[in-house]
């Protein structure tokens, strides 16, 4: 295996080659954190070959020059049982499938990446790609095996956790609704034994280790447990907005203190305080779901009917989104407290992601206009849109067994 310096070199020699001829992309952009619905590729309406209400669709990358993207292989947290865990392996399964179907259906514009050399050799092709990330270990069902077959099923990063406490660590947002302790009260164990069993294992195989959505504690075990630099898949910087999601100043220096790299999430919560916006999304939500004889709000079914997008619309008229401005301050304070080595780009499109000026992904453009306005020179902006996750996914990727 070639060696970390060796690595670095390669890619440093290997992005400035494959620059568009404009000169004015980066030479590969690259979202770490796309969601993706239970119906995808299953409905007709989710078949991201075609015009969709998704956020992120082939057609949609192509237009707004999104190179690569990690689909999301998420699972809402249920009971820490057998049958809890064995739905969601089987949520997990589903996931997995419709992104395969996507690549065999559309190989000639979007193929799978499990290699740093694999997303720069479709981009220099002209083609798409799709990586794949775990977000909420949960979906392993406590079995570590599971972890190995996810790697073999292309996954790079493991996502250790997502709302709600689970049997790897403790939740940046625990479900004290029902008895979860508070995020850093004396409650707050940090990561399990399975947790850091995991972290090994993942260490091992190779996988980058997510840590957004964990706790701080929890946090600060991976930074203690794992051999590998560290991934925040999408997050924030707590210190321009203090949300229990963003991370503190001390954490941001410690995971670029490890090599790591923390990707700065376009999520509307995590960038702006609108309390009237909130409750009014709240409010809407609830009288879809009676409309339409639900229990309660199905994100999955309800955020794309046509009563959701006139309702969204007229709250957008009283209370505006986060702007492009207010994700770029995010940027830049991440960039002075970690360093420009260790700063990405996440939209978490499909899961609550988009801001007014990044809506979606054909306005991915956008987002590299933003960062030429604050400053940021050419060699910056390609490390902010992928040189970095490069960087570390390789050294996660060649220490691997």
């Amino acid at each position: 295996m070639i060696g970390r310096l060796a690595l670095a070199l390669t890619l440093a020699a290997a992005l400035p080659a494959i620059a568009t001829a404009d000169g004015k992309d980066p030479p590969i952009t690259i979202d770490t954190h796309v969601d993706i619905p239970f119906g995808y590729m299953h409905e007709p309406r989710f078949d991201v070959g075609t015009a969709t209400p998704l956020l992120v669709d082939l057609g949609k990358m192509e237009r707004g020059g999104l190179d690569a993207a990690f689909f999301v292989i998420w699972v809402p947290q249920h009971a820490l049982d057998p049958a809890g865990y064995a739905k969601a392996v089987q949520q997990a399964e589903q996931k997995y499938d419709a992104i395969g179907d996507m690549l065999m259906k559309y190989p000639d514009r979007i193929r799978l990446a499990t290699t740093p050399a694999q997303a720069l050799a479709n981009r220099k092709a002209g083609l798409l790609s799709a990586m794949i990330g775990i977000e909420n270990s949960y979906s392993l069902g406590h079995d570590l095996h599971r972890l190995d077959a996810a790697y073999d099923r292309g996954a790079r990063y493991v996502g250790l956790v997502h709302v709600g406490n689970n049997d790897l660590c403790t939740s940046s947002l625990p479900d004290t609704e029902h008895g979860e302790p508070a995020m850093s009260s004396a409650g707050d164990t940090g990561m399990s034994d399975f947790g850091r069993a995991v972290v090994r294992r993942a260490n091992a195989l190779g996988m980058m280790v997510d840590i957004s959505h964990a706790s701080d504690a929890c946090v600060r075990d991976a930074l203690q447990v794992s051999t590998a630099p560290l991934l925040a898949s999408h997050s924030g910087a707590r210190a321009v907005l203090d949300h229990p999601r963003n991370l503190p100043d001390d954490l941001l220096r410690a995971i670029a203190a490890k090599g790591g790299v923390i990707q700065a999430v376009a999520y509307k919560e995590f960038l702006k305080k609108d309390p009237a916006r909130e409750a009014a999304e709240k409010k809407l939500q609830a009288a879809i779901a009676k409309q339409f004889g639900e229990k309660e709000y199905d994100s999955d079914t309800d955020d794309y009917r046509p009563e959701m997008g006139a309702g969204m619309a007229d709250i957008q008229k009283k209370y505006p989104l986060a702007t492009l401005d207010d994700y770029m301050d995010q940027i830049q304070h991440m960039v002075k407290v970690a360093g420009i080595d260790h700063v990405g780009i996440a939209s978490d499109f499909d899961g609550g992601g988009g801001i007014t000026g990044w809506t979606d992904a054909s306005e991915t453009r956008h987002v590299t206009a933003a960062l030429r306005k604050r400053g940021f020179s050419d060699a910056d902006i390609a490390k902010i849109w992928g040189g970095n996750l490069l960087r570390v996914w390789g050294e996660v990727g060649c220490d691997a067994l």
